[in-house]
């Protein structure tokens, strides 16, 4: 009997090695990852940890819902396909209360599509920011999980002093460990690239900048436009300024006077402005999906590039899915695992007209 056994395993072994030893290798495209809701993801490849990485954690925070699924899933893909030591990655994903998926769903579909991967999904309840929440240039910005970002101190386990926020509509092209070592300098309690040279003016109204008391608010700071969809924060320095307090007063006196336009934005420049850590630019190359408005093509800032960013009215899923992409679309299409991304290979895999043979180049950096 045991001689048969014997037999059976190296006939085994020579059919399917990785079937017998219970070493899973990368999924096959034929794998797929789904759930009751109708979403199906193909199961990612899996990410570990090589031999020099120490046991440690970093901590990231983004929003999981129905409407930006897709761009999540792509953006988690994109830091384990990148990070240096991905098994050290702690994803914390907030999750609006009335969403059309339930956060049981979610939970699955991030189990089934990252078997391995550490993360937490909390219930984020809407009742306590909807009546703050204003109208805006664009629908889409006024979703109460737009202002999740405001209460991570208060979400997250309080043993959670630091983490890196995220928007869903991200890709990495660098290992996030570099981005989490940012140093947080002086009484700093968040990180992001600032923009300067941008008209700091036109993200409040005429009525703001009209008042002599609220145009006092920067004081004798200099205070420059930075992108709230990557920032690391220190949580601990959060909590203990009671910073979700600032912003909601602002919110409050949005809903008075109208001092500004653009939904979650404007309330983290008004308490913020001035006193961020600067952090290299490389890490939020931003505006990728176009204006608010016509959502139109942008190309890359100049300089390197360690994440792209679709923030703006297009997002990238949606204008591969019509047949009408903007060249850069191109770079987050590697890590979409949407199953029907096996249907549309065989329509996209072509150079888009337009796009030179130094793009395409450029492009391989990237994946």
């Amino acid at each position: 009997m045991s001689q048969l056994r014997v037999a059976l395993f190296l006939i085994c072994l020579l059919w399917s090695p990785l079937i017998c030893l219970g070493i899973r290798a990368f999924p096959t495209p034929e794998k797929k990852a789904s759930v009751s809701s109708g979403f199906g993801f193909n199961e990612a490849p899996e990410y570990r940890n090589g031999v020099h990485c120490k046991i440690s954690s970093v901590h990231v925070a983004m929003t999981l819902d129905s409407e930006y699924l897709r761009g999540t899933i792509a953006a988690v893909h994109s830091v384990l396909r990148h990070a240096s030591c991905p098994e050290n990655v702690f994803f914390h994903f907030i999750s609006a209360e009335f969403d059309s998926a339930s956060p049981r769903v979610l939970s699955q579909l991030v189990r089934s599509t990252f078997p391995s991967l550490a993360f937490k999904i909390y219930i984020f309840r809407e009742d306590i920011v909807i009546n703050l929440i204003s109208s805006s240039i664009r629908q889409a910005l006024e979703n109460p999980l737009n202002y999740a970002r405001n209460y991570l101190g208060d979400i997250l386990d309080s043993g959670i002093d630091r983490v890196i926020y995220l928007d869903s509509d991200i890709v990495l092209v660098d290992d996030i460990t570099k981005l989490w070592n940012t140093r947080l300098t002086e009484s700093r309690v968040i990180g992001a690239p600032e923009y300067c040279h941008a008209n700091f003016t036109k993200y409040f109204t005429d009525t703001f900048w009209s008042d002599p008391t609220l145009t006092r608010t920067f004081g004798s700071k200099k205070p420059c436009y930075f992108n709230t969809g990557v920032m690391v924060m220190d949580l601990k320095k959060w909590r203990e300024g009671d910073y979700k307090a600032q912003i909601e007063k602002w919110m409050d006196l949005q809903k008075a006077q109208r001092i500004y336009e653009l939904g979650s934005l404007p309330p983290f420049l008004l308490v913020f402005g001035g006193n961020i850590e600067p952090i290299d630019h490389k890490w939020n190359q931003h505006g990728l999906g176009g204006d608010n408005v016509k959502g139109s093509c942008r190309s890359l800032h100049p300089g390197p590039v360690s994440l792209l960013h679709w923030s703006g009215k297009g997002k990238p899923w949606v204008r591969l899915d019509e047949n009408r992409p903007c060249p850069l679309d191109y770079l987050w299409k590697p890590y979409d695992l949407y199953k029907i991304n096996q249907r549309l290979r065989s329509v996209h895999d072509h150079q888009p007209l337009g796009l030179s043979s130094n793009f395409i180049g450029y492009s391989n950096y990237f994946i």
